[in-house]
C-alpha cells in the first residue's frame, strides 16, 4: 500500500517511467521472446529464469522486463548499476543471497544495468555466485555482450536479442499514456493529432521513452482551447521532439561500417552512401571512412579499374585539405567510383598467397643472377652473372627467372576477366603467362 509521499513521488515521476507496463500482458513489443509460448515467456511465468543477459538499443523494454520479472517472481529481487556498483556491492548481494538459500529456500535475482561497463575484477567476483546457482544473474546492455563484456560471464549466460519497437508498437504506448486516468493522461482532455503522432513515432526511432517524454513536454506546455481540450498538433510535436541520434556506441560503429564496407564491395553505391550518412551522422571521425574506401579500392577493385585508388586517395587528401563538410563530396565521389568500378579480388589473394608462403619460412640465397650489383667488385663473387636487362631487348622484355628458388612455378597474381584485368591478361599471354581460364 502506498502513503501519500509514495504516491506524490510516483505523480512526479517521468511519464516514461509511470507508464512502465507491470505484466507480460502489458508489455509492448519483443514478441520474438516474449510471445506466448516463448522460451522467454514461459521462464517468466515459471519463475524459472537462468542467468541472461538482455541486449538491445535504449527504450526497447529491457529495463521493464526485468521490472515484471521482479514484480512477478517469488524470488528475491536485487538491482544494481555497473558505473555506481564496486566488488563490495557484489560480495554483500552473494552474502545476502546464500543467506536466504540457506534459511528460506529462497532464490535471488541481481539486475544489472549497464552491465557492459563491469570491469573483469567485479565480473569475476560473481562468478562463482552464478556457477552456483547462489543468484540468478540479468544484465541489460545496449552494446553487443560477445565484445563488450568477458567472455567468461557471457559462457554463463543466455543472451536475449532486443530489438527496436516498430512505430505501431510506439503508436500504441502513446495511445496507452493518453487513455490510463491512473499513471498518464486518461483525466485530461487531450487530443493528439494523427500527424502529430506518427511525427512523434517515427523521429522516437522505436525508443518508447523518448516518445512518452516528447508526448509529456507536449501535453504539459500546450493550453487548453476554449472548450478545455489539450490539441497536440504536428507543429507542436516537432517542438517536442528532437531530431533522431544514433547512439554510435562500439559495436554499433563496427556493424555500420560493416555494412558500408559490404555495400561497397556488393557494387550498390546507393546503399554504400545510405551507410556513409548514417556514419558521418554518428559523429564517426571522416578519416576513418575514407581509409576504407582506400582499402576496398585495393581488396575489391584492384587492377580491374586502376583510376579508383587514384579517387580514394585523391578524396582523402581533400578531406585533409578542405575538411568537412566540403569533402563530403569528394568522400562520395569516391564511394560511387568503388560501388561503380569492375571488381576484381585479385590483388589481395596474390598478396595473401604470396604471405602464407614467405610465412613458411626455408629461405634459401637469392640466385647469383638477381643478386645486388651496385658496389665495385661485385663480379669478383659472381652477383649479377648472367643477368638480362629487360631494356636491351625487343618490346623490354625478356624470358627470364624471378621467382625464388622454394617457390618457383607458383602463381600469385592471376588477373580476372574484368575491366582493365582482361588486358593485362591479354599482355601477360603475349608474354607466354597462361593465365586459368574464365576467371570472372
Amino acid at each position: 500500500m502506498q502513503d501519500l509521499f509514495s504516491s506524490q513521488e510516483q505523480s512526479l515521476s517521468p511519464l516514461a517511467d509511470r507508464m512502465r507496463p507491470r505484466t507480460l500482458d502489458e508489455f509492448i513489443g519483443q514478441s520474438h521472446i516474449v510471445g506466448p509460448g516463448r522460451l522467454l515467456r514461459r521462464a517468466i511465468e515459471a519463475d524459472r529464469m537462468t542467468s541472461s543477459i538482455f541486449y538491445g538499443p535504449p527504450g526497447c523494454g529491457k529495463t521493464t522486463l526485468a521490472s515484471i520479472i521482479a514484480g512477478t517472481t517469488h524470488s528475491a529481487f536485487v538491482q544494481l548499476n555497473a558505473v555506481t556498483s564496486g566488488v563490495a556491492d557484489v560480495r554483500k548481494v552473494i552474502k545476502e543471497a546464500q543467506d536466504r538459500r540457506s534459511l528460506y529456500g529462497q532464490a535471488t535475482y541481481l539486475l544489472l544495468d549497464e552491465c557492459h561497463r563491469w570491469s573483469k575484477s567485479q565480473s569475476d567476483s560473481i562468478l562463482p555466485a552464478i556457477e552456483r546457482g547462489v543468484v540468478r544473474f540479468i544484465g541489460s546492455t545496449t552494446e553487443n555482450p560477445l565484445v563488450a563484456m568477458t567472455p567468461a560471464i557471457v559462457s554463463r549466460c543466455r543472451i536475449f536479442q532486443f530489438e527496436p519497437l516498430k512505430e505501431a508498437d510506439v503508436l500504441c504506448a502513446m495511445d496507452r499514456a493518453l487513455r490510463d486516468s491512473e499513471r498518464g493522461f486518461g483525466s485530461k482532455s487531450v487530443v493528439l493529432e494523427d500527424g502529430a503522432a506518427r511525427h512523434i513515432a517515427r523521429i522516437a526511432n522505436g525508443d518508447v521513452r523518448s516518445a512518452l517524454g516528447a508526448l509529456e513536454l507536449a501535453v504539459l506546455t500546450t493550453d487548453p482551447g476554449a472548450d478545455g481540450v489539450i490539441r497536440v498538433t504536428l507543429a507542436v510535436a516537432e517542438e517536442s521532439i528532437q531530431k533522431p541520434v544514433i547512439r554510435c556506441d562500439e559495436s554499433l560503429y563496427y556493424d555500420m561500417l560493416s555494412a558500408f564496407c559490404k555495400s561497397l564491395r556488393g557494387s550498390d553505391a546507393d546503399a554504400a552512401l545510405s551507410w556513409f550518412a548514417r556514419l558521418l551522422y554518428a559523429g564517426v571521425d571522416p578519416r576513418l571512412i575514407a581509409r576504407r574506401i582506400i582499402a576496398h579500392a585495393s581488396e575489391d577493385v584492384g587492377l580491374a579499374n586502376p583510376t579508383a585508388m587514384l579517387q580514394a586517395v585523391a578524396a582523402a587528401q581533400a578531406l585533409e585539405m578542405v575538411g568537412l563538410p566540403e569533402a563530403r563530396l569528394s568522400l562520395a565521389q569516391a564511394i560511387i567510383a568503388v560501388c561503380e568500378s569492375p571488381k576484381s579480388n585479385s590483388v589481395v589473394m596474390a598478396l595473401d598467397q604470396s604471405v602464407a608462403d614467405a610465412e613458411k619460412g626455408g629461405f634459401g640465397p637469392v640466385p647469383v643472377h638477381l643478386r645486388d650489383t651496385h658496389y665495385a667488385g661485385h663480379e669478383r663473387i659472381g652477383s649479377g652473372a648472367q643477368y638480362k636487362y629487360p631494356h636491351d631487348y625487343p618490346g623490354h622484355w625478356v624470358q627470364q627467372e624471378y621467382m625464388p628458388p622454394e617457390v618457383r612455378g607458383r602463381r600469385y597474381y592471376i588477373p580476372s576477366n574484368q575491366g582493365q584485368e582482361a588486358k593485362l591478361r591479354e599482355r601477360r599471354r603475349l608474354r607466354g603467362v597462361a593465365d586459368p581460364a574464365d576467371r570472372d
